[in-house]
């Protein structure tokens, strides 16, 4: 079974953030075509964007949901939130992803949510610093929880035990 048809199988929930008209300038005029911003998750921990030029909006649409389809990520989710605080960076944006208590919700701009709900992120909080740019701030947001790692992949890195990482040693206290 290779990927494209195992990621066919899963069912993906499938959100345009951006739909944006763009002209070319050429000797004969401007060539005038659209942009796509698309995001793509199981809400389960797997998470992909992507951007589709074309002439038409459906044309490019279809293809931002398959250059999505074929960027997904996995995010490392516990508890309904991110397993610790990271910073996402693209570009001139920046955002801030930290984790949050049950019940907080998802605080958020739009393309922030889009990407960390579609993920499968209940509660999370979030700043989003410099350019406001809807494709830099989605790429930045995939960008910090692609440097996410489990508490599991922590615990293998200092060779210990999940329980020792989350509870501590004891030793120093």
């Amino acid at each position: 079974m290779d990927i494209r048809t195992m990621i066919e199988a899963e069912e993906f929930e499938e959100r345009v953030l951006e739909i944006r008209r763009v002209t070319k300038v050429v000797k004969g005029g401007k060539n005038l075509s659209f942009r796509a911003l698309a995001v793509v998750g199981n809400r389960n921990g797997k998470v992909g964007i992507g951007i589709g030029n074309a002439r038409e909006v459906p044309a490019a649409i279809r293809k931002a949901i398959n250059t999505a389809k074929r960027n997904i990520i996995n995010v490392p989710i516990s508890n309904g939130t991110i397993p610790h605080d990271v910073v996402g960076r693209q570009d001139a944006s920046k955002v801030i992803l930290k984790p949050a208590a049950p019940g907080t919700g998802i605080i958020a701009c739009a393309p922030v949510r889009a990407v960390v709900e579609l993920a499968g992120i209940k509660n999370i909080l979030t700043k989003s610093l410099g350019s406001n740019n809807a494709v830099n701030l989605a790429q930045a947001t995939i960008n910090g929880l692609k440097e996410l790692k489990s508490v599991k992949e922590y615990a293998e890195l200092r060779d210990i035990s999940v329980a020792q990482l989350l509870h501590g040693s004891g030793e120093g206290r």
